[in-house]
Parts: structure tokens; C-alpha cells; sequence
């Protein structure tokens, strides 16, 4: 569920469990992975609003990425596992210890 409304939930998962380390890695993990791609995003799509194709072609990008790391973030809590990201799992996984 920490992924649910991607960052948002995270912010809430973290704030509501103290002692579950699995869903504290998944909000920290959430939080880290999809807050700086929104705002990347939102950025990217603002700046390249003006050239058209180019910034609806970037940011439409951005956003396949989130969704497909969001699946694949969901299925693999779901299915009980601490999958970690590459940079941001590290992340996840110092902030809970």
C-alpha cells in the first residue's frame, strides 16, 4: 500500500508505522523513488511546454517510467520481498536502521 498513490502514501506509511521495518523500507523507498521523478517530470513537461513535441515527448517518458516502476515496486511488496532500487533501496534501507 505504500505505493498506492506513489509518494503520497509513503509519506503516510511512514508517518503512521514506527515498528515495521518492511513497510518502513517500502514508504522510505517510495518516497525516494517517486517524489524527485514527479517534480522532474513537472519541471521537464513546464520548461518544454513552449516546444511542443519535444516536452510532451520527455515527460511522457518520465511518466511510462513511473508507472512501470510502480508495478513492479507494488508486485514485489506484495509478494513479501525488500526489493531494492539501486540508489534509492540503499537509501530506504539506511533510514530505517
Amino acid at each position: 500500500l505504500c505505493y498506492i498513490l506513489t509518494w503520497l502514501t509513503g509519506i503516510v506509511f511512514l508517518i503512521l508505522e514506527k515498528d515495521n521495518k518492511f513497510v518502513r523500507f517500502h514508504a522510505w523507498q517510495s518516497i525516494a523513488t517517486f517524489l524527485p521523478l514527479t517534480v522532474i517530470a513537472w519541471i521537464i513537461g513546464w520548461i518544454f511546454m513552449w516546444i511542443p513535441f519535444i516536452g510532451w515527448t520527455i515527460s511522457t517518458l518520465i511518466w511510462i517510467l513511473v508507472l512501470i516502476l510502480w508495478l513492479i515496486l507494488m508486485f514485489k511488496a506484495y509478494q513479501g520481498e525488500m526489493y531494492k532500487l539501486p540508489i534509492v533501496g540503499d537509501f530506504a534501507e539506511s533510514q530505517i536502521k
